[in-house]
């Protein structure tokens, strides 16, 4: 079945980095789309950064351009999501997604990972 396995999430203090990583497996032959999710404690998921399988195009929304960078690596079984000038604002879950579409919203997500926690103090 498919397989989405995340790490890197941590405890940073704000201006601080991390790199959280998702690594697949499984059939996702049918997936052009794959990124990074994330929720806050009492806010809905937002998408924060996608990539396009084959052609490694990249989307990051405008609240966190400039300062989110997602990656693939050569297997394309990877992605990798560098976040710099990590703000309070920006604790939360992160989650691993495959996508069915480009448009980040929920109901275009076919697959979930089970998450990795980011907590940025101030």
């Amino acid at each position: 079945q498919v397989q989405l396995v995340e790490s890197g999430g941590g405890s940073v203090q704000t201006g601080g980095s991390l790199r959280l990583s998702c690594t697949r497996s499984g059939p996702t032959a049918d997936i052009s789309y794959w990124g990074w999710f994330r929720q806050a404690p009492g806010k809905q998921r937002e998408g924060v950064a996608r990539i396009h399988i084959s052609t490694g195009i990249t989307y990051h929304p405008y609240h966190v351009k400039g300062r989110f960078t997602i990656t693939q690596d050569d297997s394309k079984n990877t992605i990798y999501m560098q976040m710099n000038s990590l703000q309070p604002d920006d604790t939360a879950m992160y989650y691993c997604v495959l996508l069915r579409a480009p448009t980040m919203f929920k109901y275009n997500v076919a697959f979930w990972g089970q998450g990795t926690q980011v907590t940025v103090s101030s």
